[in-house]
């Protein structure tokens, strides 16, 4: 016999409705100024806007996925996808830590060259696009911050801006130092800087998102605690088959089989082992299979 709980929260709507509105309204400002800021960079000759406008393409690509992630991760669970489109959202974070990843590499191997053979720079021109380019991004933070920030797609969005934002005040810090004292090669030390930022943020955006798909167990949960536990519950004889994973970045859930002694109450140690798993951590859904002695089946995983 068993049991399985599902308890869906019912402010998700409301979740996945402040999400898309930030992830939205973030993508048309990130989007537009991207354009703004890449003929910005073509026109004063500034790879810390050009890196920066790359940061924001990359941004803007990681908002339109989050976007829709978030759209379709609200869409009902069918007989062909039992767990709904909860996982796109994850599948969008790697795709986004991915792309972070590249654009990083392509500015530090440009920045590299420029170190050498630092070209003119206007400037002014770039000062005023970079300040611009601040307060685009101070906006989007704000706006993606009113968000849920425990979705690992609004948390990969606000990373992106984060980066953005210290791009941002790297190349007016550059401008600042080129306006002052003609030292063009603050311009590749500022898109180095953007690069480092960029190459780190996209690392651990990917990492956990790897980890997500590979079913690997959230963090937040000490499985051999778990397993202790409930293998000290009054009747248990054994924990088998424990598995504990995420659905989405916010979604968790906790399956396992209980094996009991033959005259135990079935039903007191389903009570109890449903409760010592909440204390674990707040699951979506838990699944617990009673067993008894005498039905047991001899193929079965400590796990």
């Amino acid at each position: 016999m068993g049991a399985h709980h599902d308890h869906h929260g019912h402010d998700h709507h409301h979740h996945h409705t402040t999400n898309q509105r930030a992830l939205f309204w973030s993508f048309v400002l990130i989007a537009t100024f991207m354009v703004v800021e890449v003929i910005g960079g073509l026109w004063t000759n500034s790879l810390a806007l050009l890196s920066d406008a790359g940061h924001m393409l990359s941004d803007a690509a990681a908002l339109g996925l989050s976007f829709l992630a978030v759209r379709f991760g609200a869409r009902q669970a069918t007989p062909e996808r039992t767990f709904g489109y909860r996982r796109f959202e994850i599948l969008a974070a790697f795709v986004n830590g991915l792309t972070l990843l590249v654009i990083s590499i392509y500015i530090i191997i440009e920045a590299y060259q420029r170190l050498f053979a630092p070209p003119e720079i206007l400037s002014g021109g770039m000062l005023t696009v970079a300040i611009i380019g601040l307060l685009v991004n101070v906006l989007a933070a704000w706006l993606l911050m009113r968000g849920e920030r425990d979705n690992l797609n609004v948390r990969s969005a606000l990373l992106h801006v984060f980066g953005d934002l210290l791009g941002s005040v790297g190349a007016i810090t550059a401008a600042v130092l080129i306006m002052a004292f003609g030292w063009t090669l603050a311009d590749p030390i500022a898109s180095l800087f953007v690069a480092v930022l960029i190459l780190v943020s996209g690392y651990r955006v990917t990492r956990e998102a790897i980890h997500i798909l590979m079913e690997g167990t959230p963090d937040q949960v000490d499985v051999v605690a778990m397993q202790r536990e409930l293998g000290g519950i009054d009747g248990v004889k054994e924990v088998h088959d424990l598995h504990v994973w995420s659905i989405s970045s916010n979604e968790l859930a906790v399956t396992c089989h209980v094996l009991i002694e033959a005259d135990t109450d079935d039903q007191r140690v389903l009570h109890d082992v449903t409760e010592r798993i909440r204390q674990f951590a707040t699951f979506e859904r838990s699944t617990v299979q009673i067993e008894r002695e005498a039905q047991c089946c001899e193929n079965r995983t400590i796990w």
